[in-house]
């Protein structure tokens, strides 16, 4: 009897390697978002000694208390921090993605990928080197701005080579980078839960967290090199290079039980330092194929980041009062819930693909999140008044139940998305496929930043 010989993902090493990448690839930055208020917090001390030496050479009348902070409750660039590095992040990540859909063909993929990683990790033993290095604060507010706009430049590219490469194996292998992704979330709040607890320092938990993403990326490097020994990846790679009617025959031969090679072993099998195939696909082409799903990916991570968490991590508690749980509320209600069953969702899709991609549910199911605008801006956000919505959902129960469905369908739908995208298209024009569904998924992070300056507003 005649088998296929159609090689097998031994020990999912394959499956595990995808999803170490997609931790590598978000990880470091979630890190250096908790790290958020050490940021701030140092700029907010070197002001401070900025302002005592300048009252003290001009010999003013009286020296105000340094650590009395401004009527914002921020001195002028710690209160800013946040809205300029989200513009700093958010535009070169649209942008470096854009380009990779363009130009991922005239750069090799182990460029894209080891130099992607290799950079993202030099600039964070530079973050963890200046945690220890005194600065003044305008130029540790720029390194550190510069440091924002490099690293997501080379995480776009990144992340969009990591999709690109995804989509020439099957679709379920999407899957381990979307997973991946998500328990780099569950790992910072965990990291923010745990430096509450511990009482620890500012500058020490930040440290930590730096060297933690260091020791990620390295790890993520690893795999990568790893990648080209499988030769189950490497099976695929090769349909992949192969034209289309080679596909196809090779293909039909599989389906009955033939072996695809005659009997010979495949030769010259390209690695992932392979340099770029020189076909050209039509970028135009594909994305008619694939419009819905990358309109739909868009539409999702637009409301989520319009939601999470301008919106989200402004909500109070309502029962905490004066115990502990006012301290963990956010960092447990918010984070750690959104990033638990975002994790969840695109787990899941590792065992269960519904609805289908050409179905119609998925669209309906990706337009119908919108309810949660309402929902969680109805919650009890704290602020000092609210001139357009009321307090409806005043319990932690609603805002912890709104968002772990927010959270779950987030992490579902982004998922099936991004795994049936390159599937909408021939096999030899995955990777453009998957680097444009990329391309969209930042496009709705993007959005959705704009998004949440509005939502914000309207409370």
């Amino acid at each position: 009897m005649t088998t296929s010989h159609q090689p097998q993902d031994r020990y999912k090493a394959v499956w595990l390697i995808f999803f170490v990448l997609g931790l590598g690839t978000l990880l470091p930055w979630n890190f250096f978002i908790t790290a958020t208020e050490y940021f701030k917090n140092r700029l907010d001390l070197s002001q401070n000694m900025s302002s005592v030496t300048d009252r003290t050479s001009k010999d003013t009348e009286a020296l105000a208390d340094p650590t009395v902070s401004l009527p914002e409750g921020r001195h002028s660039l710690s209160a800013i921090f946040n809205n300029v590095m989200t513009l700093c992040a958010m535009l070169p990540l649209l942008l470096f993605t854009c380009l990779n859909s363009f130009l991922h063909q005239r750069i090799s993929q182990s460029v894209r990928i080891l130099g992607g990683l290799v950079a993202i990790l030099l600039l964070f033993l530079i973050t963890a080197v200046l945690v220890k290095v005194e600065m003044e604060a305008l130029s540790f507010f720029i390194i550190t701005m510069i440091k924002i706009m490099l690293i997501n430049s080379f995480g776009a590219v990144l992340q969009a080579s990591l999709f690109g490469l995804a989509g020439v194996l099957p679709a379920n292998y999407t899957a381990p980078i979307m997973s991946g992704q998500g328990l780099a979330g569950f790992f910072s709040s965990v990291a923010m839960i745990c430096a509450i607890a511990s009482g620890s320092k500012l500058s020490e938990s930040a440290f930590g967290y730096f060297i933690t993403a260091c020791a990620v990326i390295v790890l993520a490097i690893l795999c990568y090199l790893a990648l080209p020994r499988m030769e189950f990846y490497r099976y695929y790679v090769q349909l992949n290079l192969e034209g289309p009617s080679e596909q196809e025959t090779k293909l039909d031969l599989i389906s009955k039980g033939e072996d695809p090679r005659g009997g010979r072993e495949d030769s010259g099998v390209p690695a992932p330092s392979s340099p770029p195939t020189s076909r050209n696909h039509s970028i135009k082409a594909i994305l008619k194929s694939i419009s819905v799903l990358a309109l739909s990916v868009c539409f999702i991570f637009t409301v989520t980041i319009g939601l999470f968490p301008a919106v989200t991590a402004e909500i109070k508690s309502s029962i905490a009062g004066t115990s502990a749980w006012e301290s963990y509320f956010i960092p447990v209600a918010c984070f750690l819930n959104f990033n638990v069953f975002d994790w969840l969702g695109r787990s899941l899709t590792a065992v269960c693909m519904w609805p289908g991609k050409d179905s119609f549910w998925l669209p309906v199911l990706v337009i119908a999140r919108i309810v949660f605008i309402p929902l969680l801006m109805l919650c009890n956000v704290n602020v000092k008044q609210r001139y357009y919505l009321p307090s409806i959902f005043k319990h932690d129960a609603w805002f912890i139940v709104f968002m772990a469905a927010f959270a779950f369908s987030n992490g579902y739908l982004a998922s099936l998305c991004m795994c049936f995208g390159p599937k909408k298209v021939k096999p030899a024009e995955a990777e453009t496929a998957g680097n444009i569904m990329s391309f969209f998924l930042c496009l709705g992070l993007a959005l959705g930043a704009v998004l949440s300056f509005l939502l914000r507003a309207l409370v």
